[in-house]
């Protein structure tokens, strides 16, 4: 009896293994066909490892000062040198260093941010859809009345009010997103709840936070993974707007808005100092939308294009 446990334990673990392997050859075959998507898992790779070991891949720090080195051209300019390869800024901090370290700010807010907003709408939009009646109109009221707003005038009035921060940052964006993924939810759910394995298993006597567990949100994983990409991608410019007017991070952490907040008053003489954390940005971005899109046909394969 012991053997034939240990016999259906194995054959199960193998079973597991074939269909994690074949899982992962079939995203391999996917992620070939498109080359988008390959260009995009490179982009952003190259960023995160930026931002992971930027304390390895320069010697400078972001706030260390030279002033004898202020303002130097990067390298393949007449007056650029290797020693800073993407020049100066004002105070003499390397701009490479600068961008690198900046890219943690950039990421963790974006990617925090989003885990926040998802997590709450999700709850909310699923909460509203299946339930319904009463419970639909209370949460959705207000969820309706955030999207309602101007997004950008919005959240500069809230970190107007409780000041730079990291964390205030985070907050900001996971708390005034969240809507987003509510919305997005709750018509996933309106469809789902009323699919023929929902109905057998209400019908069975599941409860209903079993039912909205187990049988909705994995259904739920696709759409929501590709809202999350494309709203990273969209807080690493909110991250930036807000730097650059001053409410994001405090002036000395090294940020991209911050850089470009900096290097505004000098973008006439010295274009370097804007055009390099702007270019930070915009590949970062790129990466995160080719990526997305990639994320989407996965998930959805009536969204794939012909010939992919």
């Amino acid at each position: 009896m012991a053997n034939k446990s240990i016999s259906h334990g194995a054959d199960s673990r193998l079973e597991i293994e074939s269909t994690f392997k074949d899982r992962l050859s079939y995203l391999g075959r996917l992620l070939w066909r498109d080359r988008t998507g390959v260009v995009g898992i490179l982009i952003f790779t190259t960023v995160v490892i930026a931002a992971v070991f930027a304390e390895f891949l320069t010697p400078y720090k972001p706030l260390d000062q030279d002033l004898y080195a202020s303002k130097m051209p990067p390298m393949w300019e007449e007056e650029g040198s290797p020693e800073h390869p993407l020049g100066t800024d004002n105070l003499g901090r390397d701009m490479m260093a600068r961008i690198f370290y900046g890219a943690r700010v950039s990421l963790g807010v974006s990617f925090f941010g989003a885990i926040i907003a998802a997590i709450l709408g999700v709850v909310l939009g699923a909460v509203a859809a299946y339930v319904g009646g009463r419970w639909d109109e209370i949460i959705m009221a207000p969820v309706n009345l955030v999207l309602s707003l101007p997004y950008l005038l919005f959240v500069v009035f809230i970190a107007s009010v409780l000041g730079s921060s990291l964390l205030n940052v985070i907050l900001i964006f996971g708390v005034t997103n969240s809507p987003i993924f509510a919305r997005v939810t709750r018509g996933e759910v309106l469809k789902i709840r009323e699919s023929a394995y929902v109905e057998s298993a209400i019908s069975a006597g599941a409860r209903w936070w079993r039912v909205l567990l187990f049988h909705v949100m994995p259904n739920l994983v696709g759409p929501l993974v590709t809202l999350i990409s494309f709203q990273i991608s969209a807080m690493i410019f909110y991250e930036a707007g807000l730097g650059f007017i001053g409410l994001s991070v405090p002036p000395t952490v090294p940020s991209w808005g911050n850089m470009l907040s900096e290097g505004r008053r000098y973008i006439s003489s010295y274009p370097w100092l804007t055009t390099m954390p702007g270019l930070a940005i915009m590949y970062t971005s790129l990466g995160m939308n080719l990526l997305g899109d990639w994320l989407r046909d996965v998930s959805d394969p009536r969204t794939r294009r012909s010939g992919r």
